[in-house]
């Protein structure tokens, strides 16, 4: 997959990125909103590197690709679509917290959702994020997602007040 935006490609993982997603993984936003995309080393990031691209060719994902800027094709962080359970999906992304600010999940989300629910048929996709993660909450509203619950909910295996929003296509 190779989407192109103003600012952005969307592309395929590479075991070479290992260094640049270990150092993505280690910002405050990411321990604070997606724990489980910690990584202890940058072998444990080529590890999850290669499991992710294993997944490419399958039905049931996750789907996760890195976002590289086009002016110094630096990669930000990614986009991806992950199966809740048969059926149901939901959208994830997270930019770097040094490229957070300009718009760039925005308009990789935009771009990236589309693409992924024509691919796989999808009638709808779900977002879901900690109330308090109030950037990702503007994210998905600017996407086109429409809020269907808060309060309450299971968030990286803890019960968190979260946000519940769905985009139909």
């Amino acid at each position: 997959m190779q989407i192109k935006t103003e600012h952005l490609t969307i592309t395929t993982f590479s075991p070479d990125m290992a260094q640049t997603v270990y150092e993505n993984s280690q910002d405050d936003d990411t321990r604070r909103f997606v724990p489980d995309e910690v990584y202890n080393s940058v072998e444990e990031a080529r590890e999850a590197i290669e499991f992710l691209m294993s997944r490419y060719e399958s039905t049931d994902g996750p789907f996760v690709y890195p976002v590289i800027t086009n002016n110094e094709g630096k990669n930000i962080g990614y986009v991806q679509l992950c199966k809740l359970d048969e059926g149901t999906w939901e959208i994830g992304y997270h930019i770097a917290k040094n490229f957070t600010g300009k718009g760039y999940a925005t308009e990789a989300v935009k771009a990236f959702l589309p693409a992924m629910a024509q691919k796989l048929n999808l009638k709808e996709v779900y977002g879901i994020c900690l109330a308090e993660n109030l950037a990702s909450v503007r994210v998905l509203e600017k996407c086109g997602f429409t809020q269907i619950y808060q309060g309450p909910g299971n968030y990286q295996g803890k019960e968190e007040q979260i946000i519940k929003t769905i985009w139909k296509n």
